[in-house]
């Protein structure tokens, strides 16, 4: 019996549907630790052929079909060292999210997935069938039991393993990113661990799909429940964990990746959704519409941070309101970060617009109509940009304003992704600052001065709102923590206010619907997260006893 036992845990990046691609950089992984490191064995994520969430692909027969066929190939391909990765598998007519032990052109090892989670992004019931039996492997000496994500939240999995044997759990995962995730997974398995006596590897997707982030953030506990290695957030990453073997498995320290900042992990997120959105859509690049404001500066860093500078383009579209700061702070953005822009006026467009509808509109006094005339205007300029550039249009619209219908349809909302959808506003200007402390490219007045839409004269967000400071941790007690209009006056927020931004919040679903997808960052995001009926007569409030 060998005295020592090596996994390599593969933090990979892989693509929804690429079935022959993704085999392909399982079979050429495998085969590199093997090679460059004699790795016992190879662990890679949750459905890891399929790319997750693979969602209704998996109701089409052939999608299952190809990805059983590219499993087999990585069966074949691979010789001289144990391979564990996440596939779907199709048995007696039901689907099931299953892990195989592979070794050597055979199967030397099956699991599928026990605990399926249905809750806030995941639906797997639609799709799967639970398992209901332990897997534990002998190899090279070691007993290795295979779970697959939501198994180590739940009991039992994990009990099952210890008690048939195993004594080390790989975990595989495609777990997604919100902040505070990895916090919550690190408790989770270091609890099972301790409570059963041992250790855990666990194995993390990593990059974007749709509005899901993968963070990686892979790790190992020993049978303390103690951290002993982790893996980086949103990059891949090839670890090797190395274990002395006795009566126990004991895995020796490793790298443990240092702890970011709440902005850099934030920021990096941004940056991986907006990257892996743009590239595997096949998109040339992105396109942003910049006003000299705080959310579309950040939004053109996160885009340049992404695809590069020299595949972004800027547009800045003054009109009437528009003051000579906005137009000389946007500049100053586009030339900090090395972009190309277009100055495109909308003031021609917008008044042929009004001419037009003298007749139907009448010449009463200027109101909401003529300023979502504005910025439908604009969203027809980047959207012409967009089609002719093959570039997507980032919208620049963040979570605050999303929340309470601070935002026009086929105006500013216009565009195929929302980078900070999901950001409230005070966290914009904390990202802001943060992406300036290494580079100093969004100008200080610009962080400073107060926020406008410039649609009108004079106009601030706080003649619509209220403060951004007051309306942010008022929006997170009632979207994130799904608390009533009266906990959040007991908490000590004002009646009047609540009542208001509650009413704004339910009553402009309807345009929420329509958004573009966004990256997700937070535990309760517009999209897969969150889905209420646009038609509902519930007001939130009791009637007085």
């Amino acid at each position: 019996m060998a005295d020592t036992f090596s996994i390599a845990m593969a933090q990979l990046n892989l693509v929804v549907g690429d079935l022959i691609g993704n085999a392909e950089r399982i079979i050429d992984t495998a085969a590199k630790v093997r090679d460059d490191w004699n790795c016992d064995c190879v662990v890679f994520p949750e459905l890891a052929v399929t790319g997750y969430p693979p969602e209704d692909l998996l109701l089409r027969p052939a999608f299952i079909e190809q990805g059983l066929e590219e499993l087999d190939r990585i069966r074949s391909h691979v010789a001289g060292i144990g391979v564990i990765v996440g596939h779907p598998e199709s048995a007696d007519g039901v689907l099931y999210n299953a892990a195989s032990f592979l070794y050597d052109g055979e199967v030397i090892g099956f699991y599928r997935k026990q605990w399926l989670p249905n809750y806030s992004v995941f639906d797997e019931k639609r799709y799967f069938t639970a398992g209901s039996s332990p897997c534990v492997v002998s190899f090279r000496g070691a007993r290795i039991g295979l779970t697959i994500c939501e198994d180590i939240w739940q009991q039992g999995p994990i009990e099952q393993a210890a008690q048939a044997g195993a004594q080390a759990i790989v975990n595989i995962n495609a777990s997604p990113f919100h902040l505070e995730r990895p916090n919550e997974r690190f408790n989770i398995v270091s609890g099972r661990a301790r409570t059963n006596a041992v250790p855990v590897v666990y194995v993390n997707l990593v990059g974007g799909q749709d509005e899901l982030i993968f963070d990686g953030a892979s790790f190992v506990v020993d049978a303390n429940g103690a951290l002993t290695q982790r893996c980086g957030q949103f990059d891949e990453v090839l670890a090797r964990v190395d274990f002395d073997v006795g009566t126990r498995l004991v895995p020796r320290a490793g790298d443990i990746a240092a702890p970011e900042s709440l902005e850099q992990v934030v920021y990096r997120a941004l940056v991986t959704g907006v990257r892996d959105y743009v590239t595997k859509n096949g998109f040339k690049g992105a396109v942003v519409g910049l006003s000299g404001g705080i959310d579309s500066a950040l939004t053109l860093a996160i885009a340049v941070d992404a695809v590069g500078a020299e595949n972004v383009e800027a547009v800045l579209m003054p009109s009437r309101y528009t003051s000579d700061m906005s137009n000389t702070d946007a500049k100053a953005e586009a030339d900090a970060l090395g972009v190309a822009y277009h100055v495109v006026s909308i003031e021609p467009m917008f008044e042929a617009f009004l001419q037009q509808l003298k007749p139907v509109l009448g010449h009463g006094i200027r109101d909401v109509t003529e300023e979502n005339i504005q910025a439908r205007c604009r969203g027809v300029v980047l959207m012409a940009i967009s089609n002719r550039s093959g570039k997507i249009l980032i919208t620049t619209g963040n979570k605050s304003e999303m929340a309470v219908g601070y935002a026009t349809l086929y105006g500013d909302m216009a565009g195929g992704f929302a980078a900070i959808k999901d950001v409230p506003k005070t966290l914009v200007y904390r990202l802001a600052a943060y992406r300036n402390s290494f580079a100093p490219v969004i100008p200080e007045r610009v962080m400073t001065r107060p926020p406008s839409a410039e649609l009108a004269p004079d106009q601030k967000d706080e003649d619509s709102l209220p403060p951004y400071d007051v309306l942010d941790p008022l929006l997170a007690r009632y979207i994130e923590m799904d608390q009533s209009p009266e906990e959040i006056i007991a908490a000590g927020f004002d009646p009047q206010v609540v009542y208001r931004v509650t009413t704004l919040v339910d009553r402009n679903e309807y345009k929420r619907r329509q958004a573009a997808p966004g990256v997700r960052i937070t535990r309760r995001s517009f999209g897969r997260d969150r889905r209420y009926p646009i038609t509902s007569s519930f007001r939130n409030r009791r009637r007085a006893v």
